[in-house]
């Protein structure tokens, strides 16, 4: 069983930067691949970006490649997301999520564990 709380999320003009972390609990942690992914109001939640259980693979969203950095501290169980150069469309909320190996990760059907999300509000 993995538990994740997402944190970091708030208000932010366009152009600034946020720093989401995901604290994860259980410990096969380390062993799970790890994801955001992200659900504007009125449309479907969508993935944003991964990375496997040693941090040696990442992928992101055509989106946010060049914005966007994911990143793992498997000693403290965290998961960060550093979102740069934020534009009014990565205004969602922004969950969590892991499963146990790192195939088809962007796929919300293959996802074991999700956090309840936080918010991010980009104005312009």
């Amino acid at each position: 069983q993995v538990q994740l709380v997402e944190s970091g999320g708030g208000l932010v003009q366009a152009g600034g930067s946020l720093r989401l972390s995901c604290a994860a609990s259980g410990r096969t942690f380390s062993t799970y691949a790890m994801a955001w992914f992200r659900q504007a109001p009125g449309k479907e939640r969508e993935f944003v970006a991964a990375i496997n259980w040693s941090g040696s693979r990442t992928d992101y969203a055509d989106s946010v490649k060049g914005r966007f950095t994911i990143s793992r501290d498997n000693a403290n169980y965290t998961v960060f997301l550093q979102m740069n150069s934020l534009k009014p469309e990565d205004t969602a909320n922004y969950y969590c999520a892991a499963k146990p190996n790192y195939g088809d990760i962007a796929l919300r059907r293959n996802i074991n564990y999700w956090g309840k999300g936080t918010l991010v509000n980009v104005s312009s």
